[in-house]
């Protein structure tokens, strides 16, 4: 659905995933579905894909195709569910659920969460503070910002949203909950109002909801679960195409691809190879063309990553 999400380098990431129409796949970020609809479109009658979302407004975008299955959980379980394939089809490769021929993940927040008042995902609207891609249950970010300690807000702030004055701003937020809870955007706006940069305020903002965003989805660790699980899911030869749209991100699946592991410390073998389940396929990141950007001002910050199987 195009009014749900707008894909960003649709083309671009799907012609890296899919080398084999009678292969199985898996799309990690379901959202709108437009890649899911890509993909299905490059694969012939035997090719499957596997579809994970976990916000249940997503589910409604399923289109009606038997290859396609939709599985509403978290992206970092992937590993799982594919081991379960295996053993439920009781294929050779059920000791290690290595089935995939590639997976691709989207990791930015869709549209429809941003421009949906009452998820709370944006400081435009006034609304709960939510942000839970599952809205289902767990800590909203009006939780975090009334139950954290100040130098709990003060690290999330300064680690997930890289923002200038993130011990003020903590600072303020303690200030403002003794005096009455933190529990909608326009709350958390007044409260940190006084260390708002007048020439760069709505920047300055996206960065706090940015980190508040993380630290509620816990998307750092599931990142790095997901990586983990997708290169053990993939067959020798499949691809794990990703595209990120923050430094944190980036830097982690980047780290992944040459090392590994998010930290990108590099180990090697007794015979000084290293030991990494994947190599890059680009070398430097494929960024969205600048006809693009002004169709769609969310991809500028964009970068798309392909690694292959070892």
């Amino acid at each position: 659905m195009s009014e749900y999400h707008t894909p960003v380098l649709l083309r671009e990431s799907v012609d890296g995933l899919v080398t084999n129409p009678d292969g199985t796949y898996a799309d990690a970020t379901f959202g709108g579905g437009s890649h899911s609809r890509e993909i299905l479109s490059r694969l012939g009658p035997k090719g499957r894909l596997f579809a994970f979302d976990r916000d249940s407004d997503a589910l409604a975008n399923a289109p009606d195709d038997s290859r396609l299955t939709l599985i509403h959980n978290n992206f970092r379980f992937i590993h799982n569910y594919m081991l379960l394939e295996c053993r439920t089809k009781g294929t050779e490769e059920a000791g290690n659920g290595e089935i995939l021929d590639g997976v691709l993940a989207d990791l930015g927040v869709s549209s429809h969460q941003f421009d949906t008042a009452a998820r709370g995902f944006s400081f435009r609207y006034s609304a709960a503070l939510d942000m839970r891609m599952n809205a289902q249950g767990g800590k909203t970010a009006a939780d975090i910002v009334n139950s954290y300690t100040q130098q709990e807000l003060e690290r999330i702030l300064r680690l997930f949203g890289e923002v200038d004055g993130a011990r003020r701003l903590a600072q303020l937020i303690a200030e403002a909950r003794s005096k009455a809870p933190i529990l909608t955007t326009d709350d958390l706006y007044s409260a940190i109002r006084p260390a708002l940069p007048s020439f760069a305020e709505h920047k300055y903002l996206a960065k706090v909801y940015q980190a508040l965003r993380i630290e509620v989805n816990d998307e750092m660790r599931s990142l790095e679960k997901f990586l983990q699980g997708a290169a053990a899911s993939l067959k020798k030869g499949g691809r794990m195409v990703v595209i990120t749209y923050h430094s944190l991100e980036d830097r982690m699946v980047k780290n992944f691809i040459r090392s590994g592991n998010v930290d990108g410390d590099i180990e090697k073998d007794t015979f000084g190879v290293a030991c990494t389940p994947l190599k890059a396929v680009n070398r430097k990141p494929v960024l969205p063309s600048e006809e693009e950007i002004s169709a769609n001002t969310r991809a500028r910050s964009a970068k798309l990553r392909i690694a292959e199987k070892i």
